[in-house]
């Protein structure tokens, strides 16, 4: 079966004073329907850019400079904002990360829930739109919907919000559903209440979810494939399993090191050392190579291309050269030049 989503080469630039900043370098991935895809990375790696991209949601000063976006095998790159508001919330979705800057303080859940209904069921009776917005507040886990549609977002709790913003994105029953660190406003208990309803909804209606997170933790909860990012470009994507037990290069190492579950009994947590490049103007060569102490000197001279390691997992890095050294990774499965 063919790819539902298809990303081929993507790049995005942002108009500064500066000059451009290249938020996104030459992104490729693809997206199979009912697949949950983690995109990992640190912030300002270009995460949320890459799906607000793809549903043509940057402000005015970004632009794609290449590159493409095929849906269903559909090309739609060069979409105008008119075709886009056809797709967007029927084809694809989103959940933000704060549920307060989702939803209008000075409606109802239930009237903002039916708004979103509504705009793709517009025959829809009074009476059935009624029954629809109990039905998706049943889905996301609001109990006593028919009492609850009547309330504002002010009596809600954050997690009942993130709830309700769900139902919303849900109501046009979208293939595709882009969770944009969707659990980062809320504690760890409610988190953890929203990643397993994220997967349940997902499992029940069958939708393909791009899920955006700088924690580790969180994709092992909810996610088949990862992509992992950093400064603007995909460095290694494979299943869950292969990322977490088998990971290939020095950035998703130093990602797994720094989970707090592999610093107990020490007195810090371990964290990867320096800072993120600037994409106004990218290193030459492998952007992680200053902060990667496994670096060759061609790091720092050339970009390494995508080895393949099997069907489904890929890394850039030129320790998977086979002129290279052997390295033993800090964590993980062997790694051999």
């Amino acid at each position: 079966m063919g790819a539902l989503l298809e990303v081929k080469n993507l790049s995005v630039r942002f108009d500064a004073r500066a000059g451009e900043v290249q938020a996104v370098r030459g992104v490729s991935f693809s997206l199979a329907a009912g697949e949950v895809l983690a995109v990992v990375g640190e912030s300002g790696c270009g995460k949320s850019v890459l799906c607000k991209a793809i549903m043509k949601l940057l402000p005015p000063t970004a632009r794609i400079t290449s590159g493409s976006i095929l849906v269903n095998g559909a090309d739609i790159t060069a979409y105008r904002e008119r075709d886009m508001r056809r797709l967007r919330g029927k084809l694809f979705s989103m959940v933000f990360q704060d549920p307060m800057t989702s939803l209008n303080p000075t409606m109802t859940i239930g009237a903002q829930i039916g708004e979103a209904v509504r705009l793709h069921h517009p025959r829809l009776s009074r009476g059935e739109l009624r029954s629809r917005v109990e039905e998706l507040m049943t889905l996301v886990g609001i109990d006593r919907p028919r009492e609850r549609m009547d309330l504002y977002p002010c009596h809600f709790s954050g997690g009942m919000r993130q709830r309700a913003v769900m139902a919303i994105a849900l109501a046009g029953e979208p293939s595709i559903l882009f969770a944009d660190e969707p659990t980062t406003a809320l504690d760890v208990t409610i988190q953890s209440q929203i990643l397993d309803l994220l997967r349940e909804v997902q499992q029940k209606l069958g939708t393909a979810t791009v899920f955006v997170t700088h924690d580790l933790g969180v994709v092992a909860r909810v996610a088949d494939r990862v992509a992992v990012m950093y400064a603007g470009k995909i460095v290694e994507t494979g299943t869950a399993e292969e990322i977490f037990y088998d990971p290939r290069h020095p950035y998703t190492w130093g990602l797994l090191q720094s989970l707090p579950a592999l610093s107990r009994g020490r007195d810090t947590l371990r964290a990867i050392p320096g800072m993120p490049p600037s994409l106004e103007n990218p290193p030459r060569g492998d952007a992680f190579a200053c902060r990667n102490p496994y670096a060759l000197a061609i790091d720092y001279e050339e970009e390494p291309p995508m080895f393949r390691l099997s069907d489904t997992h890929y890394a850039a890095t030129w320790l998977l050269d086979p002129r290279a050294p052997e390295v033993i990774p800090p964590i993980g499965g062997g790694l051999h030049g």
